[in-house]
């Protein structure tokens, strides 16, 4: 009798509600002058736990068990964190599946950079380069120095940013950065415009800026292997309560809006970050023979089966059916014998019905599914496929119709001729 062997990696069934998330602040006024982004996050369900980032108690984890389940850092001028909490320390929370959200500005410590290297992005090394823009800057009553900018640049992903479309523009104040090329997992979602540059505002360029047009990145996520999220940017002013209730209007535009974009996208964003949104689990892998519903131990070469798995995304208050029509299971060995596009009931059920290829060995079912916002699945299940025994094969078989004429053939001549030789005279 064999055995079935079953692996899920990086599916995660746990509903993102209730989670509790560690804030790591330069000073505590911060606290009142973004009130309006953690009351947001509060509202959601999420437990803040607010603390000074050189705090001499500061911990991520105690008896190997972590204490939180996001981490924000807004202090990008600490030097060094409190506590047992070092570089090392915040990359090991991110192996380790956790979410992470990073405010730098034009104070930045090499510790928040290198943080950010370390996750797919390089901040300029200029530390007194701010992004500015003489064409997308936001219009204020007094000229400024071009370094307040009106960002609407965005990714389009209604899993990252939701369905509801961004109309107001960005307000953005800080430091640019650009992708790390040999990282693939790193995406922007808000750019610079063609225009801005990165570079000191108050004094003449002498050379060439490093980090100029679209290639500035002024928001990037990750999502990690493991599904861990990651929001990067260079402005804490833009979580600020006077860039979210700011009004904006774009140098060049003719509309004014009351309210700058910044809320919505900044809870937007917040929801996929913290898995509120995007976030997908698959339970109930099944395969069986057609016309059977018992999972076998085994199956024969060129069986009929039938495959199925459901899939469910959290809606922020319960799973809900997933519907796409790019899903794929593969049976492998080696490389993949059969891929087949799974068929979906719009409940959240997936399956698929095909013949075991003409091949016997230990095969996997494999579904690898990765789609732009969405947390990441691989499934596997072993089953081995066997031969025909030697009372399975037909009794008699078409293919091999000329030789059992041939066969007859002989032992009708071997009998003629016998006769003639014996009675012929």
């Amino acid at each position: 009798m064999g055995r079935n062997y079953f692996t899920i990696l990086t599916v995660l069934s746990i509903p993102p509600t209730d989670r509790r998330l560690l804030v790591l602040l330069d000073d505590l006024s911060l606290k009142s002058s973004h009130s309006i982004f953690f009351n947001s996050l509060k509202s959601r369900g999420f437990d803040l736990d607010f603390k000074l980032a050189d705090d001499p108690k500061l911990a991520l984890q105690r008896y190997g068990q972590y204490l939180y389940d996001g981490l924000i850092i807004f202090s990008p001028s600490i030097e060094r964190f409190g506590g047992v909490v070092d570089l090392a320390a915040v990359l090991d929370f991110v192996d380790s599946g956790h979410d992470l959200i990073i405010a730098a500005d034009s104070s930045s410590s090499d510790l928040i950079k290198s943080l950010a290297t370390e996750c797919g992005v390089d901040f300029d090394e200029d530390p007194s380069a701010l992004v500015i823009d003489h064409k997308s800057y936001a219009v204020a009553e007094t000229e400024g120095d071009h370094t307040l900018i009106a960002a609407d640049d965005f990714i389009e992903s209604d899993v990252l940013l939701g369905k509801k479309k961004i109309e107001a523009p960005v307000l953005f104040q800080g430091i640019a950065h650009s992708l790390n090329a040999a990282n693939t997992l790193v995406l922007k979602v808000l750019s610079a415009s063609p225009l801005a540059y990165s570079a000191n505002p108050n004094s003449k360029l002498s050379s060439p800026p490093s980090l100029t047009g679209s290639s500035i990145s002024l928001v990037s996520v990750v999502q990690a292997r493991n599904n861990a999220r990651i929001m990067i940017t260079g402005s804490l002013d833009m979580f600020s309560n006077r860039f979210l209730r700011s009004s904006v209007q774009k140098a060049g535009s003719p509309r004014k809006y009351d309210k700058s974009g910044n809320e919505q996208f900044v809870t937007e964003l917040s929801k996929w970050v913290f898995h509120v949104r995007g976030h997908l689990k698959a339970v109930n892998l099944r395969h069986n023979k057609a016309g059977e519903t018992d999972e076998p131990a085994m199956y024969r070469i060129k069986d009929d089966l039938v495959f199925s798995v459901e899939i469910y995304e959290w809606s922020g208050k319960s799973w809900e059916p997933y519907v796409a029509n790019d899903v794929q299971v593969q049976l492998y060995m080696m490389s993949p014998y059969v891929l087949k596009t799974l068929s979906n009931d719009k409940k959240g059920l997936y399956h698929a019905s095909f013949k075991v290829p003409d091949v016997y060995g230990v095969f996997q079912f494999k579904v690898e599914y990765h789609r732009l916002g969405y947390t990441s699945l691989s499934l596997s299940k072993q089953i081995p496929v066997r031969p025909f025994r030697h009372n399975e094969y037909e009794r008699f078989i078409t293919a091999a119709f000329p030789y059992y004429g041939a066969s007859f053939t002989m032992m009708a001549g071997f009998f003629l001729f016998s006769f003639v030789y014996l009675y012929h005279k």
